[in-house]
Formats: C-alpha cells, structure tokens, sequence
C-alpha cells in the first residue's frame, strides 16, 4: 500500500465523458488499496470564461472577488468527479482548498503556498476516502479565498503530496511525459524515463510547457517523487497501476538516475525581446537603478550582457524581456534617463531564446563550444548568452528558433535511442 496523490488538469476534465476516464484512473488506485488523494484543474476553457467574466463586469475589478470568481471552476470539477466516483463505488469526497486548509499569503490572484496540515487528509485516508481536492486555490490571511496563478493546481498538488508524505505525486496531462524537447519541432524527440529536479525546473522555466514551474520547485524542496503521465492512456492497460515504475517520466533526486547524458534536453521560447541601453556611465548602483524599478514594474528580465567601454567610465547594457512588456519597459527607462544616464535605448522584438540543458554538464568540457559551432554551420547568428552550472541560454532570431532546436537536438544525440 502506498500513498499517491494525482493531479489532473484540464483538457484531463475537459467534460462529463474526461472526468469518467478521470475516474478509472482514481479507482484503479483506491482499488489497488493506495491512499489517494486528488487534485484537480477546471475543466478545459473554464478558468479563461470566469477571467473574461470578471474583465467584463469591470476591467479595473477587486483582486480579492476575482479570486471568488476564478476559482469556482476547479470547486465544479472536484465535486462532478467526487460524484462520478461515488456512482463507480468509490468512497470519496470533494473538498475546497479552505477546507484542508491550505494556507497562503494575501497575494489575490499570484497567492503562494505558506502551509498544509496533511492531518485533515491523513485522517480521511484512515477512514477509506479519496479527498478530491480543488486545486489552484487555498484560503489567506484575510480568510477569503486566494488563487495560485495559472498552473497553479500542479502547485497544489506537489504541495499536498509533500504535506501528506506521499510515495509519489502524479501529474496527469495531455502529454505522456518529459521530452527531449518539443516533438511538434522535432519529431524524433524521445521520452525520458527519468530527469531531475534541477534540470525539470530549468526546462519549466526555459519554456517547456509541462508543469508549472513552483510546482516543480516545491517538489525539489520537499523531495516528492513526480511522475508526469498521460491521462488519456487506458487506466486498464498493463502496467498503469505499476507502483514503482509506471507509464511516463520520473522528476527525481539526480542520485536516482544512473545513467547521466551530458544533455538531456534542448527548450525554447519565443517573442523574447531585447532592450539595450547606450553608453550608460559606469559606476556602483547603476544596475540596481535599472532593473530595481523594471523589478517593481512586473517585468521580468531574463538575459544580461554588460560590456565595459575601453577607458572604463562607460557600459552599454542589454537585457531581455517578454515582447509584450517592450513597451512598458521603454517607459520605465524613459523615466530613469535622468537618473541613470544613457545616450540612447534601442529594442528589438522577435527573438527567441534557445536552452542546453543538462545535469552532465557538470564534468563535461567542450559542450557551449559544440553549441556555437553547430549554429555557426547553419549560418545561425548568436545575439547574446547565458550560462549556468547545468544550462546555456542562446538569444537568436526569431525564424531561426525551430532549425537551432532541431541541430541541437541532433548535434547531442538525443534523437538516437
């Protein structure tokens, strides 16, 4: 017997006909006598009706009835397959996120998980029942309802799994696991068996779209075992109640992996734009002058290139930034240019940003190199990078993205089984 929490999101609950398959996959488990615990997402299209309903009763709205709004639509989901499972002979019941409780901070709208008390679920696996657990929403310090921000249930339910000691939380989604990268550019990409946390969390946070980066995070804190599955595999077929080694890709401690590939995976993200600013006057202060007020504006900057002028008394600074914050960018910089002091800001839209990643980087010389060569042989112009211990961040043009991904992905190996 184990204890195991699943997630599933939304295309997973898209309707009546998603949440009964939902439900063969809950009772597979609750029949295989685990502890279960679920957590789920609105249905499919949900979350984004609720948002544009509130947008339109007034674009300037409460953050705090927002939050009541929104997050109805994971209340409606827990409880149709709360009732599903109950008609399939399973023991269950729904709960809202205020009912565990899970606690958050009063940031209506982006709130983070502050606690759980897994004694409420423990004991309700004592008594034989599946908690069905609404995601993406706990209660705040204000005692109203605070949601986590998009993605949020996959937060919930590393959070609860970490929370209860789960053996395992199990993410379902439209997806069968983690892939070397996006099949839709490459087709040969393949499913990794295992990754680590570490390099989970660059490839979520460098544009792979397969969980919500805190939950992956969270999950690395706390050591919960994550298994990325596909929801719209047979619950039935062999091997899907496999307790140790099921259908999908295991986000785990780096020990468990004992093969490590130098590279595990190439990630991508479009409409990154770049700012850069002119003979900026080089002296202490001057970048938290810069991105302490982009910081307080909600933009989040990615890329960082600084280059000192020969004589030392000038830099120019480039930086990156989603293109729809372009213009807010320019406007804040605007303000500064008193303060700061430059000559000119230019910016440039249309450009992606292509990741290495791997944890084999580590004791690997020679990998960058091979990454500059192989875009050089494709006449692939490299505007900026970034390195860390386990990535390498490559700024090109937009057009380029899916032909640096592909030679990449090849270059590496990882379309070889």
């Amino acid at each position: 017997m184990a204890r195991i929490v699943m997630k599933f999101g939304g295309t997973s609950v898209a309707d009546i006909v998603r949440i009964r398959n939902v439900a063969r996959h809950v009772k597979r488990e609750a029949d295989a006598g685990h502890e279960v615990a679920v957590v789920v997402s609105a249905m499919a299209g949900k979350t984004n009706e609720l948002v544009q309903w509130t947008r339109e009763a007034s674009p300037m709205h409460d953050a705090r009835e927002y939050d009541a709004v929104v997050a109805s639509g994971e209340q409606v989901t827990a409880g149709l397959l709360a009732i599903t499972l109950q008609n399939m002979g399973v023991h269950a019941r729904s709960w809202q996120g205020w009912q565990i409780p899970i606690k958050t901070d009063n940031a209506h709208g982006a709130a983070r998980i502050l606690d759980i008390d897994g004694a409420f679920l423990i004991k309700r696996f004592g008594e034989g029942q599946v908690a069905v657990v609404a995601g993406f929403q706990g209660i705040g310090p204000d005692n109203r309802i605070a949601t986590l921000g998009r993605g949020g249930s996959d937060t919930s339910a590393v959070a609860i799994a970490a929370a209860v000691k789960a053996d395992r939380c199990d993410i379902y989604t439209d997806v069968d696991g983690v892939y070397t990268t996006d099949p839709r550019i490459e087709p040969k990409a393949r499913r990794l068996a295992k990754i680590s946390f570490e390099e989970m969390l660059e490839m979520a946070s460098l544009g792979a779209k397969v969980l919500q980066v805190r939950s992956v995070e969270l999950a690395m804190v706390h050591r919960v075992r994550t298994f990325v599955r596909s929801s719209f595999d047979d619950p039935d077929a062999p091997g899907m109640g496999d307790l140790l080694n099921p259908p999908g890709t295991l986000i785990c401690d780096e020990e468990e992996i004992v093969e490590q590939q130098v590279v595990t995976g190439i990630a991508y993200a479009k409409d990154e734009a770049q700012i850069s600013l002119r003979r900026v006057g080089d002296r202490p202060g001057v970048a938290a002058g810069i991105f302490g007020p982009l910081a307080e504006s909600n933009i989040n900057v990615d890329m960082i290139v600084q280059n000192i002028s020969e004589d030392g008394k000038f830099t120019d600074m480039t930086f990156t930034v989603p293109s729809g914050d372009v213009d807010k960018a320019l406007a804040v910089l605007e303000r500064l240019k008193t303060t700061i002091g430059y000559d000119v800001v230019q910016s440039e839209a249309g450009m992606s940003k292509v990741s290495v990643i791997g944890i084999g980087m580590r004791s690997h010389a020679g990998v960058a190199a091979t990454a500059f060569k192989a875009l050089a042989d494709k006449s692939i112009n490299i505007r900026a990078i970034t390195t860390s211990e386990i990535k390498i961040s490559i700024l090109i043009d937009g057009p380029y993205t899916e032909l640096a991904v592909r030679t990449l992905h090849s270059i590496y190996g990882l379309d070889k089984q």
